[in-house]
C-alpha cells in the first residue's frame, strides 16, 4: 500500500530510532469504527510507525491499539476481552474508540492492564500517545463528558485552500494522486488488505435523543462532512481498488441539515455513483421518520446506487416507539415500504428491533410480530432490551423480567428467520448483480447482490468460468439457504 506521505517526510518522525516501531490496530464494532481505524492508521504512519499486516496477528508489534465498541453490554465485554488478550501477548496496550471515550478514567482505573486509555481528542496526537507508552510515561485518561454540544471527534481544521478537513495533519507535500493541490487531503489508510468494498463516512455524531441510546453523549453533535470532501475520498478509495462504497453515519437521513441543505444526500448520490471505478453506492443507517420521498426516489432511481434500505425501525407499536422517543407505527412503516417497492420491487430492506423495552405489553409485542409478517424484510436483527448507563430508558418504569425478554427475543428471532428465509426463496428466478468478494476452497465465488450489505446480510454463491474477484457479474438466482442465495452467471440476465 502506498504510504500517505513520502518516505522522506515520514523519516522525519523516526525521532532518531535505529529501527522502525510497529503498531497492531484491532477494530471492534460497526463500520463507522472501521473508518475511524483507517484514519487512525494514516495518523500512525504519518507519525513514523509501521502497521502490522493483520489485526488477528500482531506480527511482533510494539503496541496494540484496540478501537473499542461501547454500544451494548456484549460489545463492551468483547472490548474488555480483546484488551486483556492483547495485554497477555506481552505488548503495550492502548484502549481507544467508543468504550474508551465513554468511560475514560473509569475504564483506566478498572483496567490497569491498559497502558493508556485515550479519548477522541487524542486522535490528532496519536503519535505522541504511542511515544508516551513506549517511554513509560503515564497518560492521564480523560474524564468522561457529555459531548452532545461538541464536535464528534476533533476540531475541524482547514487545508490551505480553506476546505474543511477533519483532523488534517498539516503536510503539504503529499504524494501524487492523494488529493489535488486545491482540494481536501484524504486522511486514511486501507486496512485488512483493502478489498473491493469500503465504508465512507458521511457524518459523525447524532442529534436525536432516543431514550435507549447513549451514542450522542459520547459521539457528539451531528456534523456533516462537506460534499467535496466526501467525493474526494470516494475518488481516493476508487484509486485503491474499491468498487462499492457503503455510506455510513449515525443517521444518514440527517446528512446536510447542518449545512443548510436537507436534500444534500439526494444531490450527493449521483456524484458518488459517477466516480470513475465505483460501480455501486449503498446507503446505510436510515431513520424512517426522516426518509423523505425525494431520498427514496434518489436511492431507487439513481444508476449505480443500490436500491437498498437499512431502516432503523426498532419497533412497530406506536406507544413503545413514543416511549423510545421515536416516531411512526406499523401502518406508517408499511406505507413507507410500499413507497419503496412501488419504485423498486426488488429493493433490499433490513432492520433491527428491540424487544422487551420498558412497558412493552403483549399487545405491543404482537403488533411487532404482525408488522414483521407484513413487511417482508430481507434481513432482521433482534435484540433484547437492557439498561444502558446514562440513558433515559434506564429510569423508566415497567421493566420486564429478563426471562420474559429472553422468551420474546427467541420467539421473534424464530419468526424473523422464517420470514427472511421465505423472502430469499422468493428471489429464486430473479436477476441479480453480484460483487465477487471471496473465492471458496471448492472454487465457487462468494459475494453480495444489491439487496445485501457487507457482513450483516446474506451472501450469494456463484460458480462459473472466467470470473474474477472484485468484479460485478450478472447472474440468475437458482436456490436459497436461509438468507443466502446461489446463482448462475449470465443465465437469462439481460
Amino acid at each position: 500500500m502506498r504510504p500517505l506521505v513520502p518516505s522522506a517526510v515520514r523519516a522525519h518522525y523516526l525521532r532518531g530510532m535505529s529501527t522502525r516501531r510497529k503498531v497492531s490496530l484491532i477494530t471492534l464494532g460497526c463500520a463507522r469504527n472501521e473508518v475511524d481505524s483507517e484514519e487512525l492508521a494514516a495518523r500512525i504512519e504519518d507519525a513514523g510507525w509501521d502497521l502490522a499486516d493483520g489485526a488477528d496477528d500482531p506480527g511482533g508489534a510494539d503496541v496494540v491499539v484496540v478501537n473499542t465498541c461501547g454500544f451494548i453490554e456484549a460489545a463492551k465485554k468483547d472490548s474488555i476481552d480483546t484488551l486483556l488478550a492483547a495485554h497477555g501477548s506481552g505488548m503495550k496496550v492502548i484502549a481507544a474508540g467508543c468504550m474508551a471515550e465513554r468511560y475514560g478514567s473509569e475504564l483506566a482505573e478498572a483496567l490497569p492492564e491498559a497502558d493508556a486509555v485515550i479519548g477522541f481528542d487524542d486522535y490528532t496526537s496519536i503519535g505522541d500517545r504511542l511515544d508516551d507508552v513506549m517511554a513509560g510515561r503515564g497518560h492521564t485518561a480523560h474524564t468522561p463528558r457529555d459531548r452532545r454540544t461538541l464536535l464528534p471527534i476533533s476540531p475541524v481544521e482547514r487545508s490551505s485552500s480553506g476546505v474543511a478537513v477533519p483532523g488534517h495533519g498539516g503536510h503539504d507535500d503529499l504524494p501524487d494522486g492523494v488529493a489535488p493541490a486545491s482540494g481536501p487531503r484524504v486522511l486514511r489508510r486501507r486496512l485488512g488488505g483493502g478489498g473491493p468494498v469500503a465504508p465512507l463516512k458521511l457524518a459523525s455524531g447524532c442529534d436525536r435523543r432516543c431514550t435507549f441510546c447513549a451514542i450522542p453523549a459520547f459521539r457528539g453533535a451531528y456534523v456533516s462532512r462537506p460534499p467535496a470532501e466526501v467525493l474526494e475520498e470516494a475518488r481516493w478509495l476508487a484509486g485503491h481498488g474499491v468498487r462499492e462504497l457503503v455510506l455510513v453515519s449515525e443517521n444518514s437521513t440527517s446528512y446536510g441539515k447542518d449545512l443548510g441543505d436537507l436534500r444534500a444526500l439526494e444531490k450527493l448520490l449521483p456524484g458518488l455513483a459517477a466516480v470513475d471505478g465505483i460501480e455501486r453506492v449503498r446507503v446505510s443507517y436510515l431513520q424512517p421518520a426522516e426518509t423523505r420521498p425525494g431520498l427514496v426516489e434518489a436511492i431507487c432511481g439513481t444508476p449505480g446506487v443500490a436500491p437498498y434500505f437499512d431502516m432503523s425501525f426498532q419497533h412497530a407499536s406506536g406507544p413503545v416507539l413514543r416511549s423510545m422517543r421515536r416516531f411512526g407505527d406499523r401502518e406508517r412503516f408499511l406505507g413507507l415500504l410500499d413507497q419503496i417497492r412501488a419504485l423498486a420491487p426488488d429493493a433490499g430492506v433490513r432492520s433491527n428491533f428491540i424487544v422487551g423495552f420498558p412497558g412493552e405489553s403483549e399487545d405491543d409485542f404482537e403488533e411487532l410480530a404482525e408488522f414483521l409478517t407484513a413487511a417482508r424484510l430481507d434481513a432482521v436483527g433482534v435484540f433484547g432490551y437492557s439498561d444502558e448507563d446514562g440513558t433515559e430508558a434506564a429510569n423508566l418504569d415497567g421493566k420486564l423480567d429478563p426471562a420474559e425478554i429472553a422468551a420474546r427475543v427467541e420467539e421473534l428471532t424464530s419468526l424473523a428467520d422464517e420470514l427472511t428465509a421465505q423472502r430469499a426463496e422468493d428471489r429464486i428466478g430473479s436477476d441479480v448483480h453480484v460483487l465477487l468478494e471471496e473465492k471458496t476452497e471448492d472454487g465457487e465465488f462468494e459475494g453480495r447482490a444489491a439487496h445485501q450489505a457487507p457482513e450483516v446480510d446474506g451472501t450469494v454463491r456463484v460458480r462459473g468460468a472466467g470470473l474474477a474477484l472484485g468484479e460485478i457479474v450478472a447472474a440468475r438466482v437458482t436456490g436459497s439457504d436461509g438468507v443466502d442465495l446461489t446463482a448462475s452467471p449470465g443465465t437469462g440476465v439481460s
